[in-house]
């Protein structure tokens, strides 16, 4: 699966996101910047990106996955 291809998937998914996916043959890096994560913790986040992507780690087409996941605010000040 081509980065871009994720990349696709999740600004499809959050929009108002920036989004950038590293790395390949099925091991990625995801980073979310967006106030869509404001208020949640870092589990409820995840679980976030873990639904969206959810059928491509199920089939095997991503197999290990990696997250930074922040608000605005949080990356800014980061």
């Amino acid at each position: 699966m081509e980065t871009s291809e994720i990349e696709n998937l999740l600004n499809n998914a959050l929009p108002d996101c920036d989004i950038n996916v590293e790395g390949g043959s099925g091991k990625y890096l995801v980073t979310v910047i967006g106030e869509v994560f404001e208020g949640l913790n870092s589990v409820k986040r995840q679980q976030l990106i873990y639904k969206i992507l959810d059928s491509f780690i199920t089939s095997g087409k991503i197999h290990a996955i990696s997250m930074k996941l922040q608000t605005t605010t949080e990356n800014s000040n980061a």
